[in-house]
């Protein structure tokens, strides 16, 4: 998404006087705010998650429902996509967000990991780092802790300035994020801390873990702030806590409101005078709270994480999260009811509620050009030549995206293709250009009855990496075809892997359709629209199977008919005034050659 970052910082660390005026700090029972009672209300919003551009507006709405803070993960993978760059622009442009928040007078917790969940491609770890299978995450590994040194050695000088003790919004960062639920690695959390105090953070430090006795001993740290992470029972979590750390603030450093949706399962939601009742009981008790989430934003591009307990499970790619503010940034139903509650705990702003921002009108798109994939597929990706078995995605140099492996069958007839230690994540299976079959992790698919027409016929395998795994212990599990591959018992060799970035889609070579019929995928098709005044819209494609979206070269993300989605959220930056263009990569095969932008988002059906 954004390029390394080669400017230099611009300040010096603070000295150790400025760090001793540190503006929180934590006192027997609460928190003081330049030596004053303060109240930590905050909302998670991941700059990460939204269109820059809106930055200012979600900051302004965070305010006006009563916040005091906001809170924010910072990923590492896309901070530093390889060892010793850092990316610091764009939608990665950190600094910018603290400014804005500072001037819509918000203080801000940090959460820069090295992990952060968050349903997080990787949880937020390069891929380049647990691609090395060698190293032990999250340890006090020295491979591990000193690739999170130079890490820190180029990321934390450009956010001094942002630091509450150098006149900056920050006021507090964490130290890792719910470890107790990870390891007891007490040496690891030490030098995590250590590494953020001698690179000049003063402000105060926080763990958070679950609010379970043995994860909170886990993932503590003496001289470190315990929160807890719970969306209920606030009256048990908060009594755990309590007993976790007799004395100090008691805080909710997540008091989840929603969640997440996986494909194929129905969206959650929870019911607004539910969490806002659960909201009053935590302020009642007196303690601080981050609501996460406040705005939850959108997975773009290939950044959505899967979870892998029984069975593989990609998270789809809106973070709506059923958050107070909708994935477009409207005020929802919990946007009303949590602004009521505040108002009976801390000032409001007088200000009223904002209103729900304009929306393009519906319209359709035509898609009049096409381009088949695996006849251009060099176009978009040189080969890399492999004689003997296939690779994975990391031993290709990419991560993120799909990889085409090509070879050719030296028999023909009847037989089974075996895909030994299956693939990640999904592969589609085509003889000749033809498409015979498709296997999924999820399923635990490792072998596929096709017919060869002829010796020598074209082998074709795309395969999709559809979200690395953010929880758990399968982080960094390989993606791609992750074994040697048989026919009918004869080893398949001499593969030409295409590993597809599809960090742009420019070179696709599009042509007008001749003939408007359905085209089985994988297909890039293209077509464009007409914008007047740019707002937000969201894109519905009935009739379409599985695939990526474009507008404008901006990446939406991931389509399936799968559900619960069934539209992309079309940020309005994203839009300009005049010609827009639409691209879609199709997997499988389409029913009708065009799209439609819509004024209402459709997330899917809502669990029971």
């Amino acid at each position: 998404m954004s390029a390394p970052s080669k400017s230099s910082p611009n300040t010096s660390p603070p000295s150790a006087t400025s760090l001793s005026t540190s503006s929180l700090t934590a006192s027997s029972d609460g928190f003081l705010l330049r030596g004053e009672p303060f109240r930590i209300i905050s909302g998670a919003m991941h700059y990460f998650r939204v269109h820059p551009d809106q930055w200012a507006d979600r900051l302004r709405k965070a305010r006006l429902m009563g916040l005091n803070t906001v809170e924010t993960y910072v990923p590492w993978n896309l901070h530093q996509p390889e060892p010793g760059s850092l990316a610091l622009d764009g939608i990665l442009d950190l600094p910018r967000y603290l400014r804005l928040a500072r001037a819509e007078g918000l203080h801000v917790l940090l959460r820069p990991g090295p992990y952060i969940c968050a349903e997080w491609d990787g949880g937020g770890l390069p891929s380049w780092l647990t691609a090395d299978t060698g190293i032990r995450l999250r340890t006090s590994d020295p491979r591990f802790t000193d690739a999170l040194d130079r890490y820190l050695d180029l990321l934390l000088p450009p956010l001094l300035p942002q630091l509450a003790a150098n006149g900056g919004p920050v006021i507090a960062v964490q130290v890792e994020n719910e470890y107790g639920a990870y390891g007891d690695d007490r040496a690891y959390l030490e030098h995590l801390a250590e590494a953020f105090r001698t690179r000049g953070v003063g402000e105060l430090l926080f763990t958070c873990d679950q609010a379970d006795p043995e994860h909170l001993a886990a993932g503590s740290l003496p001289g470190v702030l315990s929160t807890g992470t719970f969306g209920s029972r606030i009256p048990e979590s908060l009594e755990r806590l309590r007993a976790h750390r007799p004395e100090g603030p008691l805080m909710c450093a997540e008091f989840w409101i929603g969640w997440f949706d996986h494909w194929g399962e129905p969206h959650h939601v929870r019911d607004a005078a539910d969490a806002a009742a659960d909201l009053d009981r935590l302020l009642s008790a007196g303690a601080s709270v981050n609501i996460y989430m406040f705005h939850g934003g959108t997975n773009f591009g290939f950044t959505n994480g899967a979870n892998h307990d029984h069975a593989y499970e990609p998270i789809v790619t809106s973070y709506d999260y059923d958050a107070a503010l909708t994935e477009s940034g409207d005020p929802g139903p919990k946007y009303h009811a949590f602004r009521e509650v505040i108002a009976r705990h801390a000032p409001v702003p007088e200000e009223p509620a904002p209103a729900a921002g304009p929306k393009l009108p519906p319209q359709v798109v035509e898609l009049v050009d096409r381009a088949p994939l695996l006849p251009h597929v060099s176009v978009l990706a040189e080969p890399v030549r492999v004689d003997a078995d296939p690779v994975t995605m990391e031993e290709l140099g990419r991560r993120a995206g799909y990889a085409l492996y090509r070879t050719t069958l030296p028999v023909s007839g009847d037989g089974v293709l075996r895909f030994a230690g299956g693939v990640g994540d999904r592969a589609q299976v085509f003889v000749d250009g033809a498409p015979v079959g498709v296997l999924e992790r999820e399923r635990h698919e490792e072998a596929l009855p096709v017919r060869v027409p002829r010796t020598g016929a074209t082998l074709d395998v795309l395969v999709e990496n559809m979200g690395g795994v953010n929880y758990g212990s399968r982080i960094g599990a390989p993606k791609g075809l992750l074994g040697p591959v048989t026919f009918d018992g004869i080893a398949l060799h001499g593969w030409d892997c295409h590993p597809l970035a599809l960090d742009t889609v420019d070179p696709v070579p599009f042509a007008p359709v001749a003939d408007s019929s359905p085209e089985a995928g994988p297909v890039f098709h293209r077509g464009t629209f007409e914008v007047g005044a740019p707002a937000d819209t969201f894109l519905s494609l009935p009739g379409w199977t599985k695939g990526q979206a474009w507008i404008n070269g901006f990446h939406l993300g991931r389509y399936w008919n799968r559900g619960p989605q069934r539209t992309l959220y079309v940020p309005a930056p994203v839009l300009r005034p005049g010609t827009n263009e639409l691209v879609l990569l199709e997997l499988q095969a389409t029913t009708e050659p065009r799209a439609h932008l819509t004024d209402t988002p459709d997330l899917g059906p809502v669990k029971p």
